[in-house]
């Protein structure tokens, strides 16, 4: 797009239209068209190549790499936004973690490979009264342990999880432990279809 400079020659100035903020620079795509594809891509799981076949259909020429790469710069645009929603999710005394598996495309052998989304969770008003619940996604190659300890750092407070024992590591360095109750009902549940036991 062409900004327009305009020069006044008795008082020697210079003034020109002043270009709207802009997440890529240079770039031609408009937020809504960013949003658009990183919606596309994370929310309903439309891998970058179908976008591309979608946009075609359309008579867009939109190359994969090309949407790889903003997608890429949203990225980048989003991280200090990211870095303060942790800074604040840190700052709450109690948090709920968890870990889901993840299909990863492993382009170099041509199928995929499993990684996982570590949750980290801060509920509304768990320690002030205003405060906003916040949900934070990191991405992890593997379900290993180390993941949740880089993550929450120093943090010291409470932390709610499942019984799985790659947490257990974060229990021996100032973070207590706080269970489940619906993992520790599945054990009841489980053992009440198996046996009919009451209890």
């Amino acid at each position: 797009e062409v900004y327009p400079q305009y020069a006044c020659r008795s008082c020697e100035t210079v003034t020109a239209v002043s270009v709207p903020p802009a997440i890529i620079d240079r770039g031609i795509a408009a937020p809504g068209l960013l949003a658009q594809v990183a919606v596309s891509k994370y929310l309903d799981h439309l891998p970058l190549y179908r976008q591309e076949a979608i946009y075609a259909r359309s008579g867009v020429t939109l190359g994969r790499t090309t949407l790889a790469e903003w997608i890429g710069a949203i990225g980048v645009a989003l991280q200090p936004l990211v870095d303060a929603l942790r800074r604040e999710l840190l700052n709450r005394p109690v948090l709920h973690a968890d870990e889901t598996p993840v299909a990863q495309l492993d382009p170099g052998r041509g199928q995929t490979k499993r990684a996982y989304l570590f949750a980290y969770a801060a509920a509304a008003g768990e320690d002030a009264a205003d405060a906003p619940p916040i949900v934070l996604f990191d991405y992890c190659a593997s379900r290993s342990g180390q993941h949740a300890q880089r993550f929450l750092g120093d943090w010291r407070g409470r932390l709610m999880v499942d019984g799985f024992s790659g947490y257990n590591v974060l229990f021996t360095s100032g973070i207590i432990e706080l269970g489940c109750w619906a993992h520790a009902r599945r054990k009841f549940h489980d053992l009440h279809q198996a046996s009919g036991s009451p209890v």
